[in-house]
């Protein structure tokens, strides 16, 4: 009463004093709760740091040296400093290889996107056989790329039955393999043939989870198929189609298996299909030289590293909450779904 009086009497509200009286110190709940989140991700945090950045590192430190790979690079190396950075930069060679790894991510890309997308269009309706097509559409996908590689290797040769089928046709033979201006070509439709199955996968699990219901509204109102494929299913499909195309990019920067298997670790270079992972390879294992293979590996992964944090922060995080995106790119990442939400309201208008 006394506490009341006082608090009347200074013009100050009961509610306040009252709050102001039972104030208690926080509970450690919050310190609890770190901490059990530390426990549940400390093994996946070691792991990481053993498998992924302590390897970097080392590597990093073995590409100070001309090593052959016996040993430590302390006692029985050379210590050279950035010199190996600085020549695998210099070579003409890795700037090659550098060029056709893009040249790869582009042209992947470029050709089992729409095949992957119509693909998944024609699956995605109900007919016969679609399972017995989906299968044969995937199964290249899970062959191991060792028995792909020596298949392929053995059909395209210049006396292998696919010039053999194209001179019983009448057509001359190509040389699939040797010829600059043929091998990427290949190399490509070899890739394509390969991963679209992934793809289609992917692309149809995202036109699978669009609501039924648009479908209907739009057949109601009379629009057409390409027409409701253009309004519905691709601006639905961005954010599938966007994590896609971060798979594929990764997955052709680190491609060495096909390339190597298919034509060698010095034909590949002859041939205009290098890869950075073939020339690795090549100039450093082959060459004996493990401190220069570990210096372009580093090479490797930073453009790697670059080229993937740098499509996170500018496409990605129009999806997903990523380590580069903050409090402004969430904000920035609400204000465009907004934006497609209404460009999405606004082209069910337009097939009314």
């Amino acid at each position: 009463m006394t506490e009341m009086n006082d608090a009347v009497a200074v013009g100050r509200p009961v509610a306040e004093t009252k709050k102001r009286g039972g104030e208690r110190k926080p509970s450690n709940g919050k310190g609890r709760r770190n901490l059990e989140i530390f426990i549940l991700s400390a093994p996946a945090i070691i792991l990481f740091c053993c498998f992924v950045i302590f390897p970097i590192i080392l590597g990093a430190y073995y590409g100070f040296y001309q090593w052959k790979g016996f040993g430590t690079p302390a006692e029985n190396g050379k210590f050279v400093g950035l010199q190996n950075y600085i020549v695998a930069l210099k070579d003409p060679n890795f700037q090659q290889a550098i060029l056709h790894t893009f040249e790869i991510v582009i042209g992947s890309l470029v050709i089992q996107g729409p095949l992957a997308i119509l693909f998944a269009l024609l699956l995605n309706q109900k007919f016969k056989g679609r399972g017995l097509i989906r299968t044969l559409i995937f199964v290249p996908y899970v062959v191991s790329e060792v028995i792909v590689g020596t298949g392929w290797s053995l059909l395209l040769q210049k006396k292998g039955a696919v010039n053999q089928i194209l001179e019983s046709l009448g057509m001359h033979g190509v040389d699939w393999l040797a010829d600059p201006k043929v091998a990427i070509w290949t190399l490509l439709l070899l890739i394509s043939w390969k991963y679209i199955g992934f793809a289609v996968i992917l692309m149809l699990a995202g036109m699978q989870s669009i609501p039924e219901e648009l479908y209907e509204a739009a057949k109601v109102d009379g629009a057409g198929f390409w027409q409701i494929q253009k309004s519905i299913t691709l601006p639905l499909l961005a954010p599938t189609l966007r994590i896609w195309v971060f798979l594929s990019m990764i997955g052709s920067l680190q491609l060495f298996d096909l390339v190597y298997i298919i034509w060698g670790q010095y034909v590949s270079t002859t041939a205009g299909v290098s890869t950075m992972a073939t020339y690795m390879v090549r100039e450093g294992r082959g060459a004996g030289n493990y401190g220069y293979g570990s210096a372009v590996a580093l090479i490797i992964f930073v453009i790697s590293l670059i080229v993937a944090l740098t499509y996170q922060h500018f496409v990605l995080n129009r999806d997903l909450d990523g380590a580069l995106t903050d409090k402004k790119a969430s904000k920035k990442r609400r204000k465009r779904q907004t934006a497609e939400d209404e460009a999405l309201a606004v082209a069910m208008e337009g097939v009314k």
